[in-house]
């Protein structure tokens, strides 16, 4: 018997499935993976579709920057982790934020034109929070997998070979 989850977790996979190929996949009609897809979108547990770009195989002279950063930060008695993560995520220079368990407590991911616009965002935008006690930040050199997808062409081993 096919879930309500089992849509999500196609969708997940593949977000360009369409609602025949969705119910072929499932044990669902057409008609009840439409109203499953509408009430998750109304519901917000559905918030967007996007596309998983390779950056590095885009042919441009273009540079596109990502860095991660990590941020600790100070509480005080009116303001709480939700409020600093609404203050954070209103920039559009950042993609991603997680508060995360460990020596930090929040992850955050930017991305600029240049590794200075990053930089600067970071400097002159995030430390200056008030809560926010330290960042180091981390720029991505190269990506192999995101949200789930692997870009292949790193399977070349370009080595010389030795030979006796």
């Amino acid at each position: 018997m096919s879930s309500r989850r089992e849509i999500l977790d196609l969708l997940g996979e593949n977000a360009r499935y369409t609602t025949e190929d969705l119910a072929h996949m499932t044990e669902f009609t057409e008609s009840e993976v439409e109203d499953i897809v509408a009430e998750f979108e109304e519901a917000g547990v559905i918030t967007g579709y996007q596309a998983v770009i390779n950056w590095d195989a885009v042919d441009t002279d273009e540079e596109r920057v990502r860095a991660t950063v990590e941020l600790n930060v100070a509480l005080d008695r009116e303001t709480n982790y939700g409020d600093i993560a609404d203050r954070i995520a209103k920039f559009p220079e950042v993609t991603s934020l997680r508060l995360v368990s460990g020596d930090y407590d929040f992850d955050l991911t930017v991305e600029g034109d240049s590794m200075r616009e990053v930089s600067h965002f970071i400097s002159d935008k995030v430390a200056p929070i008030p809560e926010i006690t330290q960042t180091v930040t981390h720029y991505i050199m190269e990506s192999y997998k995101e949200q789930g997808m692997n870009f292949d062409d790193h399977d070349d081993d370009d080595r010389l070979s030795i030979s006796p």
